[in-house]
Formats: C-alpha cells, sequence, structure tokens
C-alpha cells in the first residue's frame, strides 16, 4: 500500500559570496571588478580664433587603453556654415551630444528661416550639458565659428557646461603638452597690466594653421593617443575649408 507521506519540496541553499574566486592584484587583497558606462577613447582637439577667421583642428585616431581603435575617425563635426564643434573624450557620448545638438540646429533654421549664430549655438551646448549634469556627457568640446561680426570665436567647455570665450583653446589627452605652447605664442597681457585688448590672436590665417601643425606634431611625439593624421578646419568670410597633415602612426 502506497505510502500517505506528503512529499518534501527541497529548497536551494542559500548562495554564499565567495572572495577567493574573485580576481586579485599582485599578492593584495582581492578586488571586485567594477562596470563602468564611460570609457576616455582618448585624441586631441584644438582651436585658434583670429580678427577674421578661426583655425580648427583634431587628430584622427580613436583608441582604448593600448588598443588603436580606428586610425580615422573625425571628431570635428559641422553644425552651421559658420560654426564647427570638436570633441575629445568619450566617443560614444560624443556622437549622441551632436546628433542632438545638430537636429536643434535644424529645428532652429525651419523655425526662424536662418542659421543659429555661433554664440546662440555655444550657449545652447551649454544648456545641453548643464542639463545632463547629473549623468554627463563625458566629452570635453571646442567650439570655433565667427560671429556676428565676423570675428574668430572659440568656446571651451568642460563635462557639465561651464564654459568661456577665449582666443585659443585645447581639450583631450595632448592638453597637457599643447596649452604651454599656445600660452606661449598666444596669451596676451593681463587687462590688470594693460587695457584690455582683442580676444583675437596676432597671427595671420597662415601663421595659425603652422602652429596647429606644430603642436600636434609634438603631441604625437610624446602621446600614445594623439597620432596618424590631424584635421585642420579653417572658417573665414569665404566659407570653409580643410587641411590634412600626417602625424606618426605608432
Amino acid at each position: 500500500r502506497r505510502s500517505s507521506r506528503a512529499t518534501r519540496v527541497r529548497m536551494p541553499a542559500k548562495f554564499v559570496y565567495d572572495e577567493s574566486v574573485m580576481p586579485s592584484d599582485a599578492g593584495g587583497p582581492h578586488m571586485r571588478q567594477n562596470w563602468s558606462p564611460y570609457d576616455n577613447n582618448g585624441g586631441t582637439v584644438l582651436a585658434v580664433a583670429g580678427e577674421d577667421y578661426v583655425v580648427c583642428a583634431a587628430d584622427t585616431r580613436m583608441s582604448t587603453g593600448y588598443s588603436v581603435l580606428t586610425r580615422d575617425y573625425k571628431k570635428i563635426e559641422k553644425m552651421t556654415e559658420k560654426c564647427v564643434m570638436a570633441s575629445a573624450g568619450f566617443m560614444a557620448d560624443a556622437v549622441t551630444l551632436k546628433k542632438t545638438l545638430k537636429a536643434r540646429c535644424v529645428s532652429y533654421e525651419f523655425q526662424n528661416n536662418k542659421e543659429m549664430g555661433c554664440v546662440s549655438f555655444a550657449q545652447m551646448l551649454s544648456n545641453t550639458l548643464y542639463y545632463r549634469r547629473f549623468f554627463p556627457y563625458y566629452t570635453f568640446n571646442i567650439v570655433a565659428g565667427l560671429d556676428k561680426e565676423g570675428k574668430g570665436a572659440v568656446f571651451t567647455y568642460d563635462a557639465v557646461g561651464s564654459y568661456e570665450r577665449t582666443n585659443y583653446s585645447c581639450q583631450g589627452s595632448g592638453q597637457g603638452l599643447i596649452m604651454p605652447v599656445l600660452d606661449n605664442q598666444l596669451k596676451t597681457v593681463s587687462p590688470l597690466v594693460l587695457s584690455a585688448q582683442s580676444s583675437a590672436t596676432p597671427l595671420s590665417e597662415s601663421e595659425a594653421v603652422d602652429l596647429v601643425k606644430d603642436c600636434f606634431a609634438t603631441a604625437g611625439e610624446r602621446d600614445i593617443y594623439t597620432g596618424d593624421s590631424v584635421e585642420i578646419w579653417i572658417i573665414n568670410k569665404d566659407g570653409l575649408r580643410k587641411e590634412y597633415q600626417d602625424l606618426k602612426l605608432d
């Protein structure tokens, strides 16, 4: 005769976290590998403003760690006929940010029957970055273009939208190598010493382009995240044109 005893249900054993199977450093304490939504893909962007022109340049290398992902990545995006934007940092965030801003520029043009000005675009970028300040776009941006008076304008940003207008700027992995050169060649005297001067650099357009090429050649020798080639955008009253220069491939 069958037994009428109830069938016992076996419950799974309680999970126990075992530190011994986690990766550890060389002889040190056990460490857990943390995941991050961000990456730094390196690269350097630079801009120089003149009285009637602006030069914006960026290298074309995109990498992560010690691996080169591509040698032909464009970090500069044309936003309007007289305004471009260059980004260093996390390229996935940079692509998303530029798509958002480009769409807003198109919407502005349809609503107002004119393109957005460079100064207005700079303010819009600041607002967009600040809106995302609690989960920011991990990008370090430069806006370069001509203002309504036809003078060169450069705006430099941090990741959460704080920005200022300057006559030159550099962002990215080569910033520490290039900024001292730009300060030496282009920095004006403090207004506390002399009367305020124009924010534009004293160089001619061709001299500014040569300086930018020299800066990238120097950074490419010492920064492993800057290299391959330089894309140079020049904006003046005649329009926009591009120049290229090769850098070291290693």
